[in-house]
């Protein structure tokens, strides 16, 4: 059975830093593309980021460019979203993902296992 655990979000200032853990279980990551997910309030979810299982690839999308680093350790089954020099607009629920079998890009589509979400709160 698929899950994803995801933890390390918090109430930050402006500027500041989080790193967000995504443990995994029921499957072996580094065969799976993985992602990271940004669901503002009363928006709908998009994705940030993205990891290639094939090469280790990574994908951002530009708002979060030179800010977001994501990485994974295969020894640990996780991956990890590095998040610094946040922003108000960051706030959300920031959710893991992983795609179903046999697909390997980064279009929301082809996530089929989500985390619970954790909360991240960029704020003064």
């Amino acid at each position: 059975q698929v899950q994803l655990v995801e933890s390390g979000g918090g109430l930050v200032q402006p500027g500041g830093s989080l790193k967000l853990s995504c443990i995994a279980s029921g499957f072996t990551l580094d065969y799976f593309t993985m992602g990271w997910f940004h669901q503002a309030p009363g928006k709908e979810r998009e994705g940030v980021s993205c990891i290639r299982d094939s090469d280790g690839t990574q994908y951002y999308v530009d708002r979060v460019k030179g800010r977001f680093t994501i990485s994974r350790d295969n020894s640990k089954n996780a991956v990890y979203l590095q998040m610094n020099n946040l922003k108000p607009e960051d706030t959300g629920v920031y959710y893991c993902a992983v795609v179903r079998p046999n697909q390997s890009g980064c279009h929301k589509g082809e996530f089929g296992s989500w985390g619970q979400g954790t909360q991240v709160t960029v704020s003064s």
